[in-house]
Formats: C-alpha cells, sequence, structure tokens
C-alpha cells in the first residue's frame, strides 16, 4: 500500500492593489493569477474562505521537502468514493505552472482573452508537482426547486451558500486541478476548443425597461448544471468552462482582503474558457448575472477537515 504524506500549505500575500469594477464583458480580460509566495501574514478578517486543512502531498525535485508527515493513505477505500452524495474526489499530481503551445489562434494572440482553437497535445510542467486529494461539486450549484444554477454571486455570497453546506469554495488550484486532470489539458475535455459547452454566444445583450428607461443588460443564457454532458473533465465534473463564472480562493491572495477571488472556467459569451486562465480584477463583493457558485470539501474523516 502506497502511504500518502500530507504537506502544509503556506499561503502567500502582497499588498493589495484596488482594482475598478468593470463591465461583464471585460470578465475575460483580466491575467490568470500567479502562484503563491511565502509569507507570515494574518487575515485581518478572519478569512470568508478557509483553506484546506493540510493534505497536499508534496513531491520533491530537488531534494529540498518542507512536508508535515501525517499518514492518510488508509482514509480512502480502494473502488468507493470518500466524498458526499454530489460531489466527485479528485486525486492525483498538480503541476503548479504549466506551459501549453497554441497552434491555431482564433484571435489576435496578444491579446489577454485570446481564444485558441488547438493546443499541441503535450503540456509541459515547469512549477512543481504537488499532490492533491480533496471533493469537489459535480455540477453548479442549483437551489432546491429552481431549474438553472445559482447566479448573481460573488465571492463573499458564494462562501456562506457552501458554508451552508458544509463546504467551501475551492482554492485556485483544486480548480484548476479538477479542470485540467493530470494530463494538464487546456480544456476540460482536451486540447481542441469544441462547442461542447455553453459559449461563444454573441447574442449577449436585450434591452429592458426601468424606471429611467430603456437600459441595454446582459442576456441570461444560463443553462440546466446537468446540461453539456461532453462538457466534462477528466475527473468527471460538468461545465467547469462555460455557464457561470465560479469564484474561487486564490492561494497567492489569501491575506490580501478585499481581493482575495478568482473567477474561474468563463461564462456563455466568446471568452477564453479554459482551465488556467483566471479574472483577478473584481473585488470578493463583486456580484453579476454570470457569476455562479461550485462548491469544495475536504475528504471526510481527514484530522480537522472542514468538509
Amino acid at each position: 500500500m502506497m502511504v500518502a504524506w500530507v504537506a502544509l500549505l503556506v499561503a502567500g500575500s502582497g499588498p493589495a492593489t484596488p482594482a475598478e469594477r468593470v463591465d461583464p464583458r471585460a470578465a475575460a480580460l483580466a491575467c490568470t493569477s500567479g502562484e503563491p509566495e511565502d509569507a507570515e501574514a494574518s487575515d485581518p478578517e478572519g478569512a470568508l474562505v478557509s483553506m484546506p486543512t493540510p493534505r497536499h502531498v508534496v513531491t520533491p525535485e530537488s531534494g529540498e521537502v518542507t512536508a508535515a508527515v501525517v499518514p492518510a493513505a488508509e482514509l480512502v477505500v480502494p473502488g468507493e468514493s470518500p466524498c458526499p452524495d454530489g460531489m466527485v474526489h479528485v486525486s492525483g499530481e498538480y503541476c503548479t505552472e504549466v506551459k501549453h503551445q497554441c497552434k491555431d489562434w482564433l484571435d489576435d494572440p496578444k491579446l489577454p482573452y485570446a481564444r485558441c482553437g488547438e493546443y499541441e497535445p503535450v503540456a509541459r510542467c515547469v512549477g512543481q508537482r504537488i499532490g492533491m486529494s480533496f471533493c469537489i461539486d459535480r455540477l453548479e450549484h442549483t437551489a432546491p426547486g429552481d431549474d438553472l444554477p445559482l447566479n448573481f454571486q460573488s465571492f463573499v455570497t458564494g462562501s456562506k451558500v457552501c458554508r451552508q453546506q458544509g463546504k467551501r469554495l475551492c482554492t485556485e488550484r483544486e480548480w484548476n486541478f479538477a479542470c485540467e486532470g493530470e494530463e494538464m489539458r487546456p480544456y476540460p475535455y482536451g486540447w481542441k476548443r469544441e462547442p461542447k459547452c455553453n459559449q461563444d454566444r454573441d447574442d449577449l445583450y436585450e434591452l429592458k425597461r426601468t424606471k429611467r428607461g430603456r437600459k441595454q443588460v446582459l442576456r441570461d443564457h444560463r443553462a440546466v448544471a446537468s446540461s453539456f454532458p461532453e462538457c466534462v473533465s477528466p475527473f468527471g465534473v460538468l461545465n467547469m468552462v462555460g455557464n457561470l463564472d465560479e469564484p474561487v480562493l486564490r492561494e497567492v491572495a489569501k491575506y490580501n482582503p478585499p481581493f482575495r477571488n478568482g473567477l474561474k472556467g468563463g461564462w456563455w459569451m466568446a471568452g477564453r474558457n479554459r482551465c488556467r486562465p483566471a479574472t483577478t480584477a473584481h473585488d470578493d463583493y463583486y456580484r453579476d448575472i454570470q457569476v455562479g457558485v461550485r462548491c469544495c470539501a475536504d475528504l471526510p474523516g481527514l484530522p480537522g477537515a472542514s468538509g
């Protein structure tokens, strides 16, 4: 039996940089967030979203290992999911920094939101390999009695939705890994952009009557959370790209309220809709029609697990 060793995560911090609220059309324009650096800061707000308890395995590549030794192999029974109903067990080795090579750009590659039609079918890990094991919702959260997944969410409200279920928002690394798998795919379904997800719509706006007259607003093009069955990740998680943006806790920004969040996956517009990019221009309270929520949880039975 292989024995897994659990590593302590030390989240990074830096000075919070104010960001303007931007139109939802700009949601795809922000650059992908970075990876954490070491820090010894404290969270003045008590962390609306808690970091997962230590359980990540560090694969030493330089001979230097900074991991607490907590055996956990016996926690998972082979052939059985250790996660609650409606959640998927994600386990394996995650790469902190990945290089992809696009061979067919659909947009000007100089644009930060450029779409790639097809990537070379091999990704290169240029960061650290980290073992991960956690639970994630198979579907975007839908409130009881509703047909469409919950929207008009933010990092703050999404965190509350998850906590009410005994879960938490995912960290960026967790979300990335659940989307791309150990192959480090750019898209959850593979290496070529295909019409498998709720994305690339161009009928984004409609006019609505308000007290001040007609106003142009975003159309609501949400799809049922179980729609688009081919928009699935290697772990079996549906609609991680397209449909709704999903807020996550960025490890590098844990101590930077109110800018701790990233929005992942994109929505129904023609954006990047890939696993790695994150929109980071919004504060933790930003909410709009295209923002939903998906929760993660620690493995049940882990010492100190919050899920």
